[in-house]
């Protein structure tokens, strides 16, 4: 064999093996560098580590990374973000449709129609498809069973003279199904806005969000209280001396949608979280959490009423967006 031909087979040989090592150094540092996805919820941590576990169950290479708060933290949080530079999330899991209106109607969501709402009935779905609800959360009247012996079936038990300074509720300040819950029940005939100020002169407490309710009536400090219907059954089950009941007049239900955040450049394992969220599988585990899903197909867990057990009181969510802030200034005079 002639040295050229040689030098010409020495030559190739080098530039194979360049290339080879170039790709595997492409391969693991593309997964070193790909940056995570993150999250911004309200929900509990223990539901959101249980959700991650699972997603990263099937989706390994994906990580994603969580900031918890309660709704409207996390929404001042975004719209600081906005107008400071990007917004650093990718995702958004908070409690009700009104919010992500709010956060639509300022440029906040990208739209996305995951291939999973084929199973997700439409009244769930935005319309433009900028979000997509993900469970159905409904506030029930929660009471000590310690205290309570006759179970309560109206909103109207917290202005009851009975109830006198026993009565304790989330801020709609800081809890978006509270906020939600304010602007349907200042709206729904027979409560309206009467109700809340009979609420105050009835010496209902107000706290932060529903776990500051959970605490306040299972520790027998107060006897009521209105919360989301799977932190009361939860806290049942734990052995807490607490039952619930819902209202005859209807419940307020808010749907913990899921949104992409509009940004530069969309990240296509952000879209595989939302996907993973509708699935079969992301709705199961929902179930298994203790919610009731928004899928067809899947049952309610044992405790809690389906979608189509409730009585939903509702309104227009678009209204609702636009005077959510008036209703959370009213509710600051009232309660003082």
């Amino acid at each position: 064999m002639s040295w050229m031909k040689k030098c010409r087979m020495k030559k190739t040989g080098n530039l194979l093996s360049i290339c080879v090592i170039a790709g595997i150094f492409s391969v693991f540092c593309g997964a070193a560098w790909a940056a995570p996805v993150v999250l911004y919820t309200s929900q509990p941590d223990e539901d959101v580590e249980g959700l991650l576990q699972a997603f990263n169950a099937k989706h390994s290479g994906v990580e994603v990374k969580f900031f918890r708060s309660g709704t409207e933290e996390v929404v001042s949080k975004v719209m600081a973000e906005k107008m400071t530079g990007e917004i650093q999330a990718d995702v958004l899991l908070l409690a009700d449709s009104v919010t992500f209106d709010v956060l639509k109607s300022a440029g906040v969501l990208e739209p996305y129609r995951s291939p999973e709402l084929a199973e997700i009935p439409p009244s769930f779905v935005d319309k433009d498809g900028m979000y997509c609800g993900t469970k159905v959360l409904a506030t029930v009247l929660l009471f000590n069973s310690d205290k309570v012996k006759t179970l309560p079936d109206s909103w109207k038990i917290m202005t009851d003279p009975a109830a006198k300074n026993d009565g304790f509720i989330a801020s709609p300040l800081y809890s978006g199904a509270a906020a939600y819950q304010l602007g349907v029940l200042a709206r729904t005939e027979g409560i309206g806005w009467a109700y809340y100020e009979g609420l105050k002169a009835n010496g209902v407490s107000v706290g932060k969000g529903n776990g500051g309710v959970i605490t306040a009536v299972a520790g027998g400090e107060k006897a009521y209280g209105l919360v989301v219907d799977y932190m009361a059954l939860r806290a049942k089950l734990k052995g807490s001396p607490l039952d619930f009941a819902y209202p005859k007049e209807g419940v307020t239900v808010v749907t913990e949608p899921v949104a992409l955040v509009k940004k530069e450049s969309s990240k296509a394992d952000a879209r595989l979280f939302v996907d993973f969220v509708l699935s079969e599988e992301g709705q199961k585990l929902v179930s298994s959490q203790g919610y009731t899903p928004v899928r067809k197909g899947i049952a309610a867990p044992q405790g809690l009423k389906s979608v189509d057990e409730l009585k939903i009181l509702d309104f227009d969510p678009a209204l609702l967006a636009r005077e959510r802030e008036q209703d959370k200034k009213k509710f600051v005079e009232i309660f003082q």
